[in-house]
């Protein structure tokens, strides 16, 4: 049995007004850790322990840690994740409610990334956050239910990140024999590599991210994300940090579900940059979730 669930699929009427197309939702917020995360990351759990680890380490801000805790606890392999000195107080005691151990360490993701690293013994499997081909197929059930509900779409939308989720979209896509259905990547400014590297054609890195989407902030979207933009048709959405706040305190109204403003960048092209979206009939969005965000969080954010 899998360790994520199947996500409802629903058609949203708000949206759709607010886009002037038909916008229908995967709901992946709704999955047990609070995001869409548990898809691949569960799957390379359930791999690595057939295959005798006996112990998991991961390094995170907070969506990806919870995914891994979650999945130890499931599995009952000890879990240990390394965030940086940035992670909310919320996201760790999340991650330690799991069950797993949390180890602060560095100013950013990339000096947590580093300390795990260094803690690997063989026993012990490392599940990257985003970059592994084992998370890009699970991420890929999701459009695999997609297309079992019998929905034709034409332009999914969703958050980059490291690039994990667009890596398995695209591969989800491929699959079903979708490939050249267009994918709009959504980020905020402050946290723009994916954006970066497709403007220069190159795979380039952040001198830094910054903003309120932290669960965007790799300062450097991994290779096969990069690759894929450069072989498909991907176009980018970069907004700002108030746009994808404003957007998750719209979808909060209209579908009484909290999500976190990473999130919020997918929910920001159809509210307000619709004129992106203009050639499509019927857009699929990511709903991708963020259990650390809270209503409180989102008001203050607003203020």
């Amino acid at each position: 049995m899998a360790l994520h669930i199947e996500t409802p699929l629903i058609e949203s009427v708000p949206l759709s007004r607010a886009s002037g197309r038909s916008v229908w939702l995967k709901m992946d917020a709704l999955q047990p850790p609070g995001s869409f995360k548990i898809r691949g990351i569960g799957a390379a759990c359930e791999h690595h322990a057939k295959n005798g680890k006996r112990r998991f380490v991961s390094s995170s801000g907070g969506n990806a840690g919870m995914a891994v805790a979650y999945a130890g606890r499931r599995l009952q392999v000890p879990v240990s994740v390394f965030v940086p000195q940035t992670t909310t107080e919320r996201a760790i005691a999340l991650i330690r409610q799991e069950g797993a151990e949390v180890i602060v360490h560095g100013a950013a993701w990339d000096e947590a990334h580093v300390r795990a690293l260094a803690s690997l013994d063989a026993n012990t499997a490392f599940i990257h956050p985003f970059d592994d081909p084992l998370l890009w197929a699970g991420h890929a059930t999701m459009i695999d239910e997609v297309v079992r509900a019998g929905l034709a779409f034409d332009a999914v939308v969703l958050s980059v990140g490291g690039g994990g989720l667009l890596s398995g979209v695209a591969e989800g896509l491929e699959r079903n024999g979708l490939g050249d259905i267009p994918i709009v990547a959504a980020e905020t400014e402050g946290t723009a590599s994916f954006a970066a590297s497709f403007k220069a054609g190159a795979l380039v890195e952040l001198r830094s991210v910054t903003g309120v989407a932290t669960s965007l902030g790799a300062r450097k979207v991994c290779a096969r994300a990069f690759e894929i933009s450069q072989t498909r048709p991907v176009e980018c959405a970069v907004v700002s940090d108030a746009v994808a706040i404003d957007a998750c305190n719209r979808f909060l109204d209209d579908h009484r579900v909290v999500v976190e403003p990473a999130c919020g960048a997918s929910l920001a092209v159809a509210y307000i940059h619709a004129e992106q979206l203009a050639r499509f009939e019927r857009v699929l969005i990511i709903a991708c979730g963020g259990a650390t965000a809270t209503v409180e969080r989102l008001q203050a954010w607003q203020g």
